[in-house]
């Protein structure tokens, strides 16, 4: 089908992509970052085609209640308003029956100057041909258990490569956009063996290095507990006897399918998200070759309106070559100025008409927006109500989001007890939490704090981006050293650390203290005084931002790095 079979395509595998917020098909940075991956090679016309999963009812829409606890409502959205749903249908080995797999087709046009297009795939199993428990599959993003998960990983893994053998697609390289994806290395393999068997000897079955040249992986995950694992009586009763069991314990583990392993031992390119994210996986998976391709964002996407018609006054072309952002001196500091207040205005509107609280143009706003996870420490501010009155009284506010998983009970009492402490504090430091955390609000928050603050435990961070769509929009970082913030911090210059320098070695480290003394210290002796009292050096921090840190931070430049490194081997 069009622009489908012209050329071989890079197929791009991953289990949630973020494209709008009309598409509920994410739950946050991962697939954020994967259609950000999607919009910058439809900029740069690559040839590209995206599979995923078409989730019917989302991840959540989320409600806190006045004290603070979330609350989950289904998401209700009707794909055939937004994609065309294909004719072709495949289908997949689940439990010994066969499921029907269909696609609905999502064509993702180039935001800024480019030409291209990128077909992207969403499957389905809701098909009158699939028993009910069956078109449920594809219902929930990270919902069920370990079996509902390890079906729609044989969905997204094998159904993917299915689909695009019906649809006739021809396919350069697999890209596995972490291991949730790592079942197609299982069809590929199948193939494999299929071919050889016409052609060669028996005794050649399984052709790992034909499958290892097909096949890209990029893990996102320093922790161990969060790479996906599943015993081997579920495996059996959920593959059957599709591939030898023996074939997947040699290649993803002994005791457990690891589908990380299963991707490391059959991809001929493996990527960190950052470069510390690269030592990190290196000392988790001794003997494997893995490299730091360190992650970007979508410039057009994440440049907020302001700032995107200065940049179209000054910097001609900045949508497609964000590296012109070198030349943000010659954008006056009024104009950074002007433009940073009107992004800032729309913030505290939308504050206003969510929450009735009245926010001030002229305070120094520090925003916060992540998954609520425990290793984010997104209390970490609140820590001391008492020194954070002291430091703030009259000279802060502080606007939050973000979701904790439905099943993260300590993620829960995260948000639970920011948003009790932002009750303590409210009087003298205004504090707001903003519910239903999505691309939207991510787009209107993001560039209309004056500060972003970030502070996980080390080394959990294996990336981080909101602090490069921060970047892009002239507003500083104030993080702990960890992820991207390693590469891109110049203290004082485009942002400021918060706490000790990281150690070489890959061990979690917590500071709690230490950083909690350092943030505030930094805050009342440096920062606060800066936007108060220096504007022109707040105004010049800005610019290098700008010019340092967004100018690299893209998704182009990353994209340009996958196309050398991975993609043309």
């Amino acid at each position: 089908m069009d622009n489908l079979q012209n050329e071989p395509k890079i197929a791009y595998f991953s289990m949630e992509i973020g494209l709008c917020a009309e598409l509920p098909t994410y739950s946050g940075g991962l697939g954020v970052l994967a259609g950000d991956t999607i919009k910058s090679a439809a900029d740069l016309s690559l040839p590209m085609v995206a599979v995923t999963l078409n989730y019917r009812k989302g991840y959540f829409r989320q409600r806190l209640t006045s004290e603070g606890w979330q609350m989950e409502e289904p998401v209700t959205w009707d794909p055939a308003d937004l994609m065309t749903l294909l004719p072709e249908k495949v289908t997949v080995p689940i439990e010994g029956r066969e499921v029907t797999v269909q696609a609905w087709r999502y064509d993702v046009k180039s935001p800024g100057s480019g030409g291209g297009t990128v077909p992207t795939l969403f499957l389905d199993t809701d098909c009158e041909e699939n028993a009910e428990e069956d078109r449920r599959l594809t219902d929930h993003l990270y919902g069920g258990d370990a079996a509902y998960r390890l079906k729609q990983e044989v969905v997204l893994g094998i159904g993917g490569v299915r689909m695009l053998r019906e649809l006739e697609v021809s396919v350069k390289k697999y890209h596995m956009n972490e291991g949730h994806a790592s079942l197609l290395t299982v069809e590929l393999l199948l193939r494999s063996k299929r071919d050889i068997e016409q052609v060669w000897d028996e005794r050649l079955v399984w052709d790992y290095e034909a499958v290892r040249e097909l096949c890209v992986f990029t893990t996102h995950t320093p922790v161990a507990a969060g790479h996906d694992q599943f015993g081997y009586d579920l495996v059996t009763r959920v593959l059957g006897d599709l591939i030898d069991i023996r074939v997947l314990k040699e290649l993803g583990g002994e005791d457990m399918l690891n589908m990380t392993y299963l991707a490391l031992n059959l991809s001929m390119y493996v990527n960190g998200v950052a470069k510390k994210h690269r030592d990190v996986s290196q000392n988790m998976f001794h003997g494997y070759a893995i490299h730091a391709i360190t992650n970007g964002v979508h410039s057009y996407t994440w440049t907020s309106e302001p700032f995107r018609k200065l940049y179209d006054r000054y910097l001609p072309g900045w949508a497609n070559e964000p590296e012109l952002f070198v030349r943000v001196d010659h954008i006056p500091d009024e104009e950074i100025w002007n433009a940073h207040q009107a992004a800032k205005q729309r913030l505290m509107q939308l504050v206003k008409e969510r929450t009735g609280v009245e926010m001030d143009l002229e305070t120094l706003t520090i925003g916060f927006a992540r998954r609520a996870a425990t290793y984010k420490r997104a209390e970490l501010l609140f820590s001391d109500p008492n020194r954070l009155r002291q430091v703030g009284e009259g000279r802060l506010q502080i606007v939050y989001a973000g979701k904790a998983h439905p099943r993260d009970q300590a993620g829960k009492e995260v948000i639970q007890r920011v948003v009790n402490r932002m009750q303590e504090v409210a009087s003298e430091v205004p504090a707001v939490y903003l519910e239903g955390y999505d691309m939207d609000l991510s787009a209107c928050l993001i560039p209309g704090v004056d500060l972003w603050l970030n502070n996980p435990i080390r080394p959990q961070e294996a990336s981080g981006t909101s602090g490069m769509k921060a970047a892009h929009n002239g507003v500083p970082n104030f993080s702990v050293l960890d992820g991207w913030w390693i590469e891109g911090h110049i203290e004082g210059v485009t942002g400021w650390a918060i706490g000790p320098e990281p150690k070489e070695e890959s061990l979690i480290e917590r500071h709690d203290e230490e950083d909690l003394a350092d943030l505030y210290h930094k805050l009342e002796t440096v920062i606060i005084p800066t936007y108060y009292e220096h504007r022109d050096a707040w105004i010049r921090i800005m610019k290098n931002v700008i010019g340092k840190n967004a100018y690299y931070f893209n998704a182009h430049r990353m994209m340009r790095r996958y196309v050398t490194y991975a993609y043309i081997r």
